[in-house]
């Protein structure tokens, strides 16, 4: 499996923009909007490889010099349970980290809290609606 960063708009990209679709949008009825992948431009596009083939993804997005926010994380569902997304959050981690961002946080599906808490983020606030369902506000010191 190879890991690495996408650039906006390419190949890659368009597989990274399916995959969110099929694992996240889809099942809840919603699509992308032109504007939202528009701004993805100033994201860091990350992406997991078994030859040409998209197993999984995430974007990070900056927030401010100190702190940025993991979106639209994917595993494709039947490479779930790999140990594929627990590497991505590390590659996705090390990249912030070299980018020189203290604090990671996310707003995470109420059904992937048990995941993210086993990498060490905390809830920090209630629980909320995002996209129709459930979401914490969930945070981790990258030191």
């Amino acid at each position: 499996m190879a890991l690495k960063i996408i650039d906006h708009g390419s190949p890659e990209y368009k597989k990274m923009v399916d995959l969110r679709f099929e694992i996240l949008r889809k099942p809840l009825g919603l699509s992308f909007t032109h504007d939202e992948l528009d701004r993805e431009k100033e994201d860091i596009l990350i992406g997991a490889f078994d030859d040409d083939k998209l197993l999984a993804c995430c974007l990070i997005t900056k927030v401010d010099q100190a702190t940025c926010k993991l979106r639209q994380m994917a595993v494709q569902n039947s490479q779930q349970g790999k140990g594929i997304g627990f590497t991505m959050m590390n590659f996705a981690e090390n990249i912030a980290r070299d980018r020189g961002f203290k604090n990671m946080s996310m707003h995470a599906r109420k059904t992937a809290i048990g995941f993210y808490e086993k990498l060490g983020y905390r809830i920090n606030g209630n629980e909320f609606l995002e996209v129709t369902i459930p979401h914490y506000v969930m945070e981790k010191k990258l030191i």
